[in-house]
Parts: C-alpha cells; sequence; structure tokens
C-alpha cells in the first residue's frame, strides 16, 4: 500500500507511526518513509498534556509487565483508608437513622479537619470531622455519608493552622499515615463530631494551582498545590514538568485509592506563567466558576439597535418626571449607574423624594437568551482591572445606565415625607422616563452640599434627601439597627497598563449614608408592596440569628481588655461596640 501511495502520489509524504523497532527500520530502507515512534511523533507537536498521556499509558505497560515478573514494588504500600461503603449500604443506613447525609466543607486553616453539614436536621445541623482515617478521601464539595461518633470521641477544633509538610513523591513512596493528635481540651466544649463512611456524590471539578516538583532525579511523579486551600494536594504524572514549572496548570482529579495519601489526576493545562496579571486573573475567575467568555451571537440578537429612541407609544405609558432635578450618586468611575434620587417641596410644604431605578426589564424578556444568559451569571465581577459584564455593555454601561447623557427608562418609588420628622405620608409607584441632570461621586454631591454658595435646585434637592435621611437613620439606630461596616479600599490604576500603583482606603461621607438610606427606604417600601399584591409569592431574604457562641472569641477578646460586650440582641451588641468606641477614646 505505501509503495502504491508513493507511485501514483509522489508529492504526497508518508508518516509511518509504529512503536515497533523492527517496523520501522522496513519503513525507512524498503520504502523510503518518515518513520517515528508514537512518543517521537508526540513530542514534535509540542503538546504537554499529549506527551504526558502517551507517558501515563507506557508507565502503567511497564507495571503489568513488571508486576508479571515481581511485585516488589506494591509489597510496601500500605492500607491508609476505610474502605467506603457501597451505595446500597449507605442508602440502608440513611434510611435507618444510623448514618447521615450531607455536605462536607473541608478547613482552610487544617487540612486534618472539615465540617459535613447536614440536610434537614434539627438536632445535628453540622458535625465536626477531624483526622486523616476518620476524613477517609472526602474532597470539599462533596456529598458524603458519615455516621456520627459516640461522645466520648467527640474532639474540639484545634486553634493551631496545620498545613500539609512537603515530602518525598518519587515514583515508589512508602504512603504512610499522618501522625495524628485528637485535641483534647480541657473545660472545653466538644463538638459533635463523625467519620466519612462512603461517598455518595463527587463533585470534582478541574483545579488551578502550581506543580511542586519532586526532589528526585528524572522523576516522572509529582504533587500539584491547588490554589483553593481546601483541596488536597494531587499527584500527578509528567515527564513536562520542566515546561510546567513556575507556570499556574489546570488538574482534574482521576481517582483517590485507599493506599495512597493523595488523590491521583491528570494535567489539563496551562493557563501562564506565576505572577502574571493575566494568568492570576484566570485563576481567579476559573476558581470562583466566574464565566468570562465572549457574549455568544444569540444574546446580541437580543439587543436594540442604534441609535436607540424612546417611541411615542413607550412615552405614554410611563410617567415624565425628564423636568425633575434628578441625579445619581456613585464611587468614582461607576459607569453602570442603577439608581438615581431626587427631593422637590411640594406646595404643601412636604418633601417629595424619589429614587429612581434602571428599567433593566425593558430589554431582557423572560426565557430570551440574554435573560438565560444573565442568569447563568448571576451578577457582574469586579477585578482590580477588569469588569465581567452580567450583561453586554450597551445595557450595562449605557442604556440601562441613568447616565446624564439622555432620557432613561425607569421604575420610579415616590413619596410624600414630613420634613422634620421624615415619616413616609403616602407612596406612589410608577414606570417613568427621567433624565438625570448630573452624574455625581460621593465627593462631589458632598462639595454640593457643604458649598453655601451653591443654590441651584439639584444641589437644594440633595441637602434636603441628606437632612431626611440623617432623621431616618438615626430612628433606625435608636429602634436597634446593628451597623457593622469595614473600611472599603480601592486601587489606583496606572491609566495605559492598568496595572494597580497605590492602594487607598475610601473615606465615608454623608452622601455614603444618604444613599444607603433611600435604597433601603425603597427596598421596605417595594417589598411591602409585593406583599400586600402577591401574598403567595412574595418572599422574605431573612438571615437568622447566629449562635451566641460565635461571639466567644469577641467577648474573650474584649474582657481582655475589661470591656463588655452584650450580644443578646442587635441593640444590645450595637450598644455595647458603640462604648467599647467610647471608652477607648477616652483611654
Amino acid at each position: 500500500m505505501c509503495k502504491y501511495y508513493a507511485k501514483h502520489l509522489p508529492s504526497l509524504k508518508i508518516v509511518l507511526l509504529s512503536d515497533d523497532n523492527e517496523n520501522r527500520r522496513r519503513g525507512v530502507e524498503n520504502d523510503g518513509l518518515l518513520a517515528f515512534s508514537c512518543r517521537q511523533y508526540i513530542e514534535s507537536l509540542n503538546k504537554p498534556e499529549l506527551v504526558d498521556r502517551i507517558a501515563a499509558k507506557e508507565k502503567k505497560d511497564a507495571e503489568i509487565d513488571e508486576m508479571q515478573v515481581t511485585d516488589t514494588t506494591r509489597k510496601n504500600k500500605q492500607i491508609i483508608f476505610p474502605e467506603h461503603m457501597r451505595l446500597a449500604d449507605i442508602q440502608m443506613g440513611l434510611k435507618s437513622g444510623r448514618l447521615y447525609q450531607g455536605s462536607f466543607q473541608a478547613s482552610r486553616e487544617n487540612y486534618l479537619e472539615a465540617n459535613v453539614f447536614l440536610h434537614d436536621n434539627e438536632k445535628y445541623p453540622q458535625l465536626f470531622v477531624q483526622g486523616y482515617k476518620n476524613l477517609n478521601r472526602a474532597v470539599h464539595d462533596d456529598i458524603v455519608a458519615v455516621e456520627l461518633l459516640p461522645e466520648s470521641e467527640w474532639a474540639t477544633p484545634t486553634s493551631l493552622i496545620l498545613e500539609e509538610v512537603e515530602e518525598d513523591v518519587g515514583d515508589y513512596v512508602n504512603e504512610r499515615e499522618e501522625d495524628e493528635q485528637v485535641i483534647n481540651k480541657p473545660n472545653v466544649q466538644k463538638l459533635p463530631s463523625a467519620r466519612i463512611v462512603g461517598i455518595i456524590k463527587r463533585n470534582w471539578r478541574p483545579y488551578c494551582g502550581m506543580l511542586q516538583l519532586s526532589d528526585m532525579p528524572d522523576a516522572t511523579r509529582h504533587l500539584f498545590m491547588p490554589a483553593e486551600k481546601r483541596i488536597p494536594k494531587i499527584r500527578i504524572e509528567t515527564r513536562q514538568s520542566d515546561k510546567l514549572k513556575n507556570q499556574r496548570i489546570i488538574v482534574s482529579i482521576d481517582c483517590w485509592p485507599r493506599d495512597s495519601r493523595y488523590p491521583l489526576g491528570h494535567f489539563v493545562r496551562c493557563l501562564g506563567p506565576i505572577g502574571d496579571k493575566e494568568t492570576e486573573n484566570q485563576v481567579l475567575l476559573l476558581e470562583h466558576d466566574v464565566p468570562n467568555y465572549p457574549f455568544p451571537q444569540s444574546v446580541l440578537d437580543c439587543l436594540p439597535t442604534l441609535p436607540w429612541l424612546i417611541s411615542d407609544e413607550e412615552r405614554a405609558k410611563r410617567l415624565d418626571l425628564t423636568k425633575l432635578a434628578i441625579c445619581s450618586v456613585d464611587p468614582p468611575g461607576c459607569t453602570d449607574i442603577d439608581d438615581a434620587l431626587h427631593c422637590i417641596v411640594l406646595p404643601n410644604g412636604n418633601y417629595q423624594c424619589g429614587v429612581h431605578i434602571a428599567d433593566v426589564c425593558h430589554f431582557i424578556r423572560p426565557g430570551t437568551a440574554i435573560d438565560e444568559e444573565a442568569n447563568r451569571r448571576s451578577t457582574t465581577v469586579y477585578l482590580v482591572d477588569q469588569r465581567i459584564d452580567m450583561v453586554p455593555g450597551l445595557l450595562s454601561s449605557n442604556l440601562c445606565s441613568l447616565r446624564d447623557d439622555g432620557e432613561r427608562f425607569a421604575f420610579s418609588v415616590l413619596w410624600e415625607i414630613e420634613p422634620k420628622t421624615a415619616k413616609v405620608l403616602s407612596t406612589q409607584f410608577h414606570k417613568s422616563v427621567i433624565l438625570s441632570k448630573a452624574s455625581l461621586t460621593y465627593e462631589q454631591a458632598q462639595m454640593r452640599i457643604d458649598d453655601k454658595n451653591a443654590n441651584d435646585e439639584l444641589t437644594k434637592g440633595l441637602r434636603r434627601l441628606n437632612d431626611v435621611a440623617k432623621i431616618m437613620k438615626s430612628e433606625r439606630v435608636s429602634n436597634g439597627a446593628l451597623t457593622l461596616a469595614s473600611n472599603e479600599i480601592r486601587f489606583n490604576l496606572d491609566s495605559e497598563t492598568h496595572d494597580p500603583i497605590d492602594v487607598v482606603s475610601k473615606k465615608l461621607r454623608e452622601t455614603n449614608s444618604m444613599v444607603e438610606e433611600f435604597m433601603l427606604l425603597a427596598n421596605i417600601t417595594v417589598a411591602r408592596k409585593i406583599y400586600e399584591v402577591f401574598p403567595q409569592f412574595a418572599c422574605l431574604r431573612r438571615h437568622p440569628k447566629p449562635p451566641i457562641s460565635n461571639y466567644d472569641p469577641l467577648i474573650k477578646a474584649a474582657e481582655s481588655k475589661s470591656i463588655k460586650i452584650e450580644v443578646e440582641t442587635g441593640k444590645q451588641l450595637a450598644d455595647s461596640l458603640d462604648k467599647a468606641i467610647y471608652n477607648t477614646r477616652e483611654e
């Protein structure tokens, strides 16, 4: 056949791939062919993942041949972990109540500890797992079956941060059981503890990280160190370690045998050099499962065409608020402006205050491609130097952004408010058309409020909003509202490279609180209206009261400074923190 092609198609180069040395020799001498072994050909492609796959096959074939002669490579293997129960036995255990099912959540600080959050179990909402054998090869986010330990074996979490020590990872390593110490602290309440007896569902995914090279010469076995600390190290086979060192790579888990301290996996692909900005951004996005691919054409087809104009028919359906002195107040550099405010004086002396939210629903209809894509993305994600949009920029930064460059569709909530008490007298809801008069930063809005010489309608409206917001906040705090705000930071970026050049703390001004109070009032007002009109479908986003035990570290730390912290109610905690700040300043 080769001679036929050589005769009739002389311009066609024929390559013979064979792992048989004699076949390759004959192909070269008798037929004048290019002849390579599979390894030689794949290495010429410069594809590390393909080289690793053929290397794994060669390794497996070599081990099979060696096992036919001797078993010395395996006689030193020790069983480290208990055997997992079969699913049928697990199901029987769950029915009888002897076993529990839950989600495995590994500890970030101690690789020998984890919690299993049980499904619909009031008595044991979560169980503590400590020790290598008890963890029994579970990986973070797996759905596992656990068995409650006798109370005499319940344990206490250690306060130490424990990390796995580096060890020899050569081809033939004696796997040894990690030395374990059960933490028995006197006079400390122990947690209900359990051991994992089976895996109901593996939730493995590709993991980002770096290679920890073996110290042994010519080693092909190496450890992969995931970027996520809750994921164990993964042993992989690769002959491309020289190319993969100092690189961020992706690895997938294949299995976790009972005689291996680490799960076994394989190299998937390389992301780029460690420390490179683009590479590290990719790691963040992949590890947090943030979709960052371009919007598909089906989504772009849902966008309106430019120039976009409001039709007379649509304008007739909405309340025209374009003549009001409406403005937005946001952080510096904000382009997706989703809310705006105004305040005017009514003929009876009361204020009309309004919050206007961008009408995204006009452009995104249920069940469309853009709606489904937004559902997948869930939210806009902000990195230091880029933004991953939930919807295309034509909407997020233009037509659905309440900028001061044209008319926009909005949902508006209008209140009649008594100025001195901030009491809401009446409320109206409208689909509206607005025309923002200014896109202000918090600092710019504050400067307008503080400038005594500024008396334009927009500035006077900001002053009224600020006065009302102060009264509303004072009432909330007196009613027990708890404020636990920490300083936020922002990055100053180089205008050309977009690299961060400075980190500054965001200064909180009265205008921050002003916007917060009116957005909170809008949420409360809309929630009440939804409950009133759709009581069977209204949902409450509820933050459960945390267990008192969660405050123990705070209480003990405060006691060391002779400060008493009361945590029975949110108001008690707020008052205690205020007193602590006051006493610290006095000292």
